[in-house]
């Protein structure tokens, strides 16, 4: 990690932090409130559909702006919706790019090897193995599944909904994006 530092200071480059999430419409259980001496009953149905999220959580070349970027898939995300993300972020990010994520299967194959052998300016990272607690990136999804937590959306299109606004809202704070990067592991942070 300290290298992946060192090249961002020498090439001036955004550093996005990758993860990905599934989002289910069985609702996230957390402590809640009910009267006393009952059990809280949280009503849900027992569909097993759900949203796959790929977010990207870049801190700028000189660390003083963060952003996030994302999407949602209504499958399993493989190596194809990784691919359509990182040329998303290409997309918006000017300069070089260090992306740093876990070493999933859907992060090696051949798709993202051309992309990036075809665009020289992407630089991918990898966490070191069963390190969950060093990517910023978890934060967006602890903040995300509070939002649903105890909740209940009735379909995949009210999911989806809810969705895009916890991310907007998540997106356009400051203070929530700086909270993931404070509370992550990263000894550089």
């Amino acid at each position: 990690m300290a290298a992946c530092k060192k090249n961002a200071d020498r090439l001036g480059a955004h550093i996005v932090f990758v993860d990905e999430s599934g989002f289910l419409l069985i609702p996230p259980v957390r402590k809640t409130w009910s009267p006393r001496g009952q059990r809280p009953i949280v009503l849900h149905h027992q569909l097993r559909r759900r949203i796959s999220v790929v977010s990207g959580l870049s801190v700028s070349p000189k660390r003083r702006r963060l952003g996030l970027y994302y999407g949602l898939y209504e499958k399993n995300i493989q190596q194809f919706e990784v691919g359509d993300f990182l040329r998303h972020l290409l997309q918006h990010l000017r300069g070089q790019v260090i992306v740093v994520w876990d070493n999933a299967r859907i992060h090696k194959g051949g798709q993202i090897k051309e992309i990036c052998r075809r665009i020289k300016r992407l630089h991918l990272e990898s966490f070191p193995p069963y390190a969950p607690e060093l990517n910023p990136d978890e934060g967006v999804w602890a903040q995300a599944k509070n939002t649903l937590a105890n909740g209940r959306p009735d379909t995949i299109d009210d999911l989806w909904l809810h969705l895009v606004g916890t991310m907007e809202h998540i997106r356009s704070s400051q203070k929530n994006l700086r909270a993931c990067i404070y509370n992550s592991k990263l000894p550089f942070f």
